[in-house]
């Protein structure tokens, strides 16, 4: 089950609210969902954003992916920057001869000598 937190839309028309939700990626936008996590009011000024940091990175660690709106949110509130804090870092790849790299290095000398 792959799962993703998006924006569930509430509200009357023309005037959307937002639930932070996780859901499994095949339910619908305002179908079934796992666990809501947090709101967003984009039409109060300034816009309202709360979401649950505890939760976001919790479920983020667990290998939710976020929605392209929902990683912007989450860049503002600076939750992402947490979670991406709390990624172990990759290993630097260092190129180590390979045995056919180093019979050729070695050939490569013999010829030239």
């Amino acid at each position: 089950m792959s799962v993703r937190i998006r924006l569930r839309r509430l509200g009357a028309k023309k005037r959307p609210f937002y639930r932070v939700v996780v859901a499994d990626q095949r339910s619908p936008r305002d179908g079934r969902f796992i666990e809501a996590i947090g709101k967003y009011h984009p039409l109060d000024d300034p816009s309202l954003i709360e979401i649950d940091e505890e939760k976001a990175l919790e479920w983020l660690t667990k290998g939710a992916q976020p929605s392209q709106a929902v990683e912007v949110l989450l860049r503002k509130t600076g939750i992402w920057e947490k979670f991406e804090a709390t990624k172990p870092a990759k290993p630097a790849r260092t190129r180590t001869p390979t045995a056919k790299a180093t019979a050729k290095a070695g050939t490569a000398k013999v010829k030239a000598s």
